[in-house]
């Protein structure tokens, strides 16, 4: 079938802005502004990749031309290049220490240019487990450039704005990825990447999977089993020992998580992977990773709860086992910055009903009010105190009278806290918790 392209969609390049139509949470109509972040053809009919402004890159997708309003099309605005110190314009300073993995556009697909081998200087593999990717795979190592993995969005081009993969088979889920993930090129262009669930290797075909499934002796994630209470366990993996599963673990967190750019560098890091349990094995549900040793006092790196198991209380679950490991470690902690949407979200819904629920413990002492201080708070939840100064602010628990602060809690915060905590049916019970913490500084280079 041959279709006729009207002139003026030639005019729309990458950069453009217009309204393009899409369906809200009621499945109404709507005409959000978009921006274009890439166009191709496909059969001879034109497809554009927009980003809705003001909404989360999860909802961006492919359209197509009858859904754009071309009435009110804008043109990308020229911006005038600066020189930087260097001499070149919007160029950065570069240097071995700060090597990353650079994806650049070839004819609407990705491919992974490495940046140029120095001599004398070996590059890591990524580990000798038995059952490792291949070295076909394309997963190269690079220095991290920070604890928390965070992205640095001078080299944010587009194609790394754009998802890369349609679906992922994982078990018995299939997962649409959210974001980009740097997984090898060829295999962004397959209708369904398939993942081992155990190992989290990843595979081209059903038939490429079934044939590692019979080789795959793993029935839960490596690493030691430090949790279990009913089907809900937690394992902990050791980012140099386990390379491999901690890389495939990150490439299938970056589909769901924006804000983090993926190093390969694993060794600084330990991987909480929680489970649900049943006859086939230990399924995974989410994981943190933290660093080994964080000098401003981070418990959390990157953590994610898989899309499956979103809106059942296990994110909540997550976070309550981080600050359990910084209670046996006696330490406070707080989760590296910044924070998706949807994590800073869980996060300030579980400060605030662990620091209600001491709140609402307090006896009151010969009649007179319960007193506790931000640092007693901190101390009996391990939440930073930054933390719990922000959650009481938010939820606007602070007042000053009589030349000192008090804590009012009404009718309406108690009764909610209430209702949120009866539907909280998952929690951690610290006495199935076997862990001893390592002190990292005495082992050398981890």
């Amino acid at each position: 079938q041959n279709y006729v392209v009207s002139p003026r969609l030639m005019e729309i390049v990458e950069g453009c802005r217009l309204p393009v139509l899409r369906k809200n949470q009621e499945n109404e109509d709507e005409w959000p502004l978009a921006e274009i972040l890439s166009v191709k053809d496909t059969l001879g009919r034109k497809l554009f990749y927009v980003h809705y402004i003001d909404f989360n890159k999860r909802l961006d997708e492919w359209v197509t031309p009858d859904r754009l309003d071309m009435k009110k099309l804008q043109f990308p605005k020229k911006e005038a290049k600066t020189p930087t110190k260097n001499g070149l314009p919007g160029s950065r300073p570069s240097s071995p220490e700060r090597e990353v993995v650079r994806e650049t556009a070839l004819n609407g697909t990705t491919r992974r240019v490495l940046p140029p081998s120095q001599p004398g200087r070996k590059r890591k593999t990524c580990g000798t487990d038995e059952d490792s990717q291949d070295s076909s795979d394309g997963i190269p190592t690079a220095p991290r450039m920070t604890g928390s993995l965070v992205s640095d969005r001078s080299h944010d081009d587009i194609i790394t704005r754009m998802k890369n993969i349609d679906c992922i088979e994982l078990g018995r889920h299939r997962l649409k990825p959210w974001y980009f993930s740097p997984y090898p090129q060829e295999l962004t262009t397959l209708p369904i990447l398939y993942l081992c669930e155990f190992c989290l290797k990843y595979l081209k075909s059903l038939k490429c999977l079934q044939r590692h499934l019979t080789k795959c002796n793993l029935r839960h994630p490596p690493g030691n089993e430090i949790y279990r209470k009913g089907t809900i366990s937690f394992f902990e993996i050791d980012g140099r020992k386990n390379k491999t599963y901690s890389q495939n673990l990150c490439l299938l967190a970056k589909c769901f998580l924006d804000h983090k750019t993926l190093y390969y560098d694993t060794d600084p890091f330990l991987f909480y992977v929680m489970t649900e349990y049943d006859c086939k094995g230990f399924h995974i549900v989410g994981y943190f990773s933290k660093e080994k040793e964080s000098t401003e006092d981070y418990n959390v790196a990157c953590i994610l709860t898989l899309p499956p198991y979103q809106r059942r209380g296990y994110g909540k679950l997550l976070i309550e086992f981080s600050y359990e490991l910084s209670k046996v470690e006696g330490k406070t902690g707080t989760p590296e910055k910044p924070l998706s949407d949807l994590g800073l979200l869980s996060y300030r819904s579980y400060w605030s009903q662990t620091i209600l629920e001491i709140l609402m413990d307090l006896k009151s002492d010969n009649g007179e009010r319960p007193q506790i201080t931000i640092n007693e708070i901190s101390e009996i939840t391990s939440v930073k105190k930054e933390d719990v100064i922000s959650t009481l602010q938010y939820l606007n628990l602070i007042n000053y009278y009589k030349g000192q602060y008090i804590l009012t809690l009404s009718e309406d915060i108690v009764d909610g806290h209430e209702r949120a905590m009866q539907k909280r049916h998952l929690r951690i019970d610290p006495k199935c918790l076997h862990f001893t913490p390592k002190d990292w500084s005495k082992r050398g280079k981890w």
